[in-house]
């Protein structure tokens, strides 16, 4: 849109300039006119040029809102996955020191079960 407006102004300011210079008037009153419109263009660009200022400022605004919301949602997934890594190391942890004494009792019933195996052994084959 921006460089069709900017085409479309051109146009428009080269049409008036020919029709001025093309029309039935003296030095002095094209010279007026010139003067005129140009004092109009003028004010007509620093509207725009304050409009663009306003949308500017407006989306730096908004764009500063939006890192700061990227940046807490950030922080939050860190923190969460830091509590989960903490959470799957206590687990982890627990589940070494549960499988340690199930292995110590199995190791315990299974010495238990030769020793009784070969008392039967003994008592039983001779």
């Amino acid at each position: 849109m921006g460089k069709t407006f900017g085409k479309v102004i051109i146009a428009g300011a080269a049409g008036y300039l020919a029709g001025l210079l093309l029309a039935p008037k003296s030095g002095k009153e094209t010279r007026e006119d010139v003067k005129k419109k140009a004092e109009e263009v003028k004010a007509k660009a620093e509207v725009k040029a304050e409009q663009v200022k306003r949308a500017a400022k407006a989306g730096a605004k908004d764009l500063k809102k939006s890192a700061g919301a990227v940046e807490k949602e950030a922080k939050g997934m860190a923190k969460s996955a830091a509590d989960s890594g903490r959470v799957i190391r206590d687990e982890a942890g627990r589940l070494s020191t549960e499988a340690k004494e199930r292995g110590g009792r199995v190791a315990t019933e299974a010495k238990k079960s030769l020793g009784d195996l070969r008392n039967d052994v003994k008592k039983n084959v001779k």
